[in-house]
């Protein structure tokens, strides 16, 4: 048994799954979670025989992830490098914790792992859930909001869930931000542009026959109109249009 995360545990939140009693559940939750960047697992007292031919079938291709697990006997034990724990469960329950939505606690994970701390989630047996004596060592609660009807997930549903947030907000969190964003034109930017145009184009008989001029112009309106132009695309549109014309207005 390995103790320390490696350098991918510490870029990425940590899943750790407790008690798994099916080799085919943790073969389907190692696919989904790599489907989505997921690249390692935590095991805790998985039951003997885990690592099946059914598991590695139901990995399809992710049969990597089964093969490095790391395997501890307590959850104690796997957590224990870990600043900040969320419990996953698909029911509220009675203990004091904060609870939050998947998107939240993706959210705050990003903000966590930035900070240059370690993160994990904990998943609970197929048939309980989490136990309260292991949800007692988690800072919050994961509540994924099911069918209160039919509210059990299977646990490679839990960490897909999971693990698709996690994509989501890693992807939403590499976009420019709003400082670096460069806006697109308004209407009325582009109508000005537009407007110009047509009247540097007026008397160079370029709006020719003289029946078809209403229908020219608007047509040259139109598709400035539904052109994706930044606002600063539309200035160098005017420095083009007032080099060729000679017109500085």
């Amino acid at each position: 048994m390995i103790s320390e995360p490696t350098s991918n545990f510490e870029t990425q939140p940590n899943f750790v799954f407790v008690n798994p009693q099916l080799g085919e559940n943790i073969g389907s939750a190692a696919r989904g979670m790599l489907n989505f960047g997921i690249t390692k697992m935590v095991l805790v007292s998985p039951r003997e025989g885990w690592l099946s031919s059914q598991a590695i079938a139901r990995a399809s291709g992710a049969s990597s992830l089964l093969d490095e697990a790391r395997i501890y006997q307590d959850v104690e034990s796997a957590i224990q490098n870990y600043s900040y724990v969320f419990a996953t469960t698909a029911r509220r329950r009675g203990l004091v914790k904060e609870v939050v939505t998947p998107e939240v606690a993706m959210n705050k994970t990003m903000r966590l792992m930035a900070e240059g701390n370690k993160v994990a989630f904990l998943f609970g047996p197929e048939r309980t859930g989490l136990e309260n004596k292991d949800i007692t060592l988690a800072n919050e609660y994961v509540f994924i909001p099911t069918n209160p009807e039919f509210s059990s997930l299977n646990l490679a549903h839990s960490a897909v869930l999971l693990a698709y947030v996690w994509r989501q907000q890693k992807y939403q969190s590499s976009q420019p931000s709003a400082e670096d964003k460069e806006y697109l034109a308004s209407v009325a930017s582009k109508m000005v542009l537009a407007n110009y145009f047509i009247r540097d184009l007026e008397g160079t008989g370029y709006f020719e026959p003289e029946n078809r001029i209403d229908s020219m112009k608007e047509y040259l309106r139109n598709l400035i109109l539904r052109m994706d132009m930044t606002e600063g695309e539309v200035k160098t549109f005017h420095r083009i249009r007032k080099a060729l014309s000679g017109n500085n207005e």
